[in-house]
């Protein structure tokens, strides 16, 4: 129903925040992320996403098109809601929340609040092959604001699949992959990496 609202942020929370549009106030649930990037008093372009049920009507925002699309795949894992992917989002930076999903590591995704194990272990299994194309290396420019640069979604899929065709399976070739893209960039350098410092 709303994509997005363009508003001044006129009150923050510890999980929400309130965007003033043309004299109306929306309350938003925001992630530590979200709430990080914005400042009270300043115009923001919030993406939302509205949870509607017999008892409930609420409004969840993103300051960023990654973060909601990553919440929408988190909400689509069953037993998992809205206010529990919110939780899932604050729990770590978007960029190591992502890889940690594409690589299985459960041990950093456990360490998320109200996060057991084994929902990790279904939220890995249901997500890890959707998140590769998702994942966004986060870089400082010259001002020293964090942006987001598309990465290599491509350029790991790629990575992975040769080492598949070396006989590394496809969850480990996934994990040493994106461990990997976390030091270069391109698929070839992913791949040497991998074989030069990983042990395959």
């Amino acid at each position: 129903m709303y994509n997005y609202i363009l508003g001044k942020v006129v009150a923050k929370t510890a999980t929400s925040i309130v965007v003033d549009n043309n004299g109306i106030g929306y309350e938003i649930g925001v992630s530590g992320n979200t709430l990080y990037d914005v400042e009270y008093g300043e115009i923001v372009k919030i993406y939302t996403y509205l949870y509607v049920r017999e008892d409930e009507m609420s409004l969840y925002g993103f300051s960023r098109l990654e973060e909601k699309n990553l919440f929408l795949r988190l909400i689509e894992v069953s037993g998992i809601g809205p206010k529990m992917a919110m939780q899932i989002l604050s729990g770590y930076d978007l960029k190591t929340l992502t890889m940690a999903i594409a690589s299985g590591d459960i041990k950093t995704l456990s360490k998320i609040k109200g996060l057991g194990k084994k929902t990790a272990e279904l939220l890995v299994v249901s997500l890890k092959d959707h998140v590769i194309d998702d994942i966004t290396l986060l870089t400082m420019d010259d001002s020293g604001q964090q942006t987001a640069t598309p990465v290599v979604g491509e350029d790991v899929a790629a990575a992975v699949e040769v080492l598949e065709s070396l006989g590394i399976a496809k969850t480990e070739a996934v994990k040493k992959a994106t461990e990997a893209a976390k030091h270069v960039s391109g698929a070839e350098s992913i791949i040497a990496y991998c074989l030069k410092n990983l042990s395959i």
